[in-house]
């Protein structure tokens, strides 16, 4: 009888090569853009994706305040947030907050469709978001500066 060998060898975080991604968001739908981001935050596109490691990649966002919403959730979604104090709840609609902070549209939506464990802050970490074209992570994408 012979002996099964192991075929498959964990990963350890040393072994771990992030790469460096660039979404440009100017005209795309809200949803099928965070897909992508999510997916490569936890490096659910590499061939040897483990879910209890994080093995995601740096994801840079420009163009943010360009994004679209399908429908009619510019007036109709509604972000909130809550300071803890009594009458501490804002509460701003999509079209609203889309002028004011577009990065933080992206940022929310991204951390909402991670899993909520403990490895979603290190994911969120490696997210950069721009407003506009303009972002400070040439080196690291290999474009000219």
């Amino acid at each position: 009888m012979t002996q099964l060998t192991k075929v498959t060898k964990p990963i350890s975080a040393t072994e771990i090569k992030r790469e460096w991604h660039l979404i440009d968001v100017k005209g795309k739908v809200i949803g099928r853009v965070l897909t992508q981001i999510s997916t490569l935050l936890q490096g659910k596109n590499k061939s040897n994706y483990s879910a209890n490691i994080d093995m995601g990649d740096y994801v840079v966002v420009i163009n943010a305040g360009l994004l679209r919403f399908t429908g009619n959730k510019m007036k109709t979604k509604v972000y909130d947030s809550f300071s803890g104090f009594p009458g501490g709840l804002k509460k701003e609609t999509a079209g609203e907050l889309l002028r004011k902070n577009p990065t933080r549209i992206v940022i929310n939506g991204a951390s909402g469709m991670l899993p909520k464990n403990k490895l979603r802050d290190k994911r969120i970490a490696r997210l950069f978001v721009f407003a506009d074209d303009k972002h400070t992570y040439a080196a690291e994408l290999g474009l000219k500066a």
